[in-house]
């Protein structure tokens, strides 16, 4: 059996976003924020011929009294779609605006290798942790 081998410049970056709304407790739907991405991505293919591929988990966020589960979505540069560095930083900047504003969050985190971006919709920080005073 013969493979072909394609490779590319190596590539990692992750969204990393709330399930509350705001500070509610209303849990937003797994199910919804993935149609949301493939609609993104289906946008990004058929207006940019972009493909964006997009690795989902589960996790939480804990910081004193905060415990709020969160979803990860993981980024690389797929060898089959290549982009350079700096179109997957560009798009993924953008979906993540777009999960904001879809989503109602405060803010969200990317994380590169090189560094670590907080795109901020509020200053306003979860109740639960605590917070001292200056």
């Amino acid at each position: 059996m013969t493979l072909n081998k394609n490779a590319v410049k190596a590539f990692s970056a992750s969204i990393t976003l709330g399930r509350n709304v705001g500070y509610s407790d209303t849990l937003i739907d797994k199910a919804a924020v993935i149609a949301f991405i493939q609609g993104y991505q289906n946008e990004l293919i058929m207006n940019k011929n972009i493909h964006l591929s997009v690795s989902l988990s589960e996790c939480e966020i804990i910081l004193s009294g905060q415990r709020e589960p969160h979803l990860k979505l993981n980024f690389i540069n797929y060898p089959k779609f290549p982009l350079s560095e700096k179109q997957l930083k560009e798009e993924i900047e953008k979906m993540a605006k777009s999960l904001i504003e879809k989503f109602e969050q405060n803010r969200v985190v990317i994380e590169y290798p090189d560094e670590t971006i907080m795109l901020e919709n509020s200053g306003e920080i979860d109740p639960d942790i605590i917070m001292r005073e200056y």
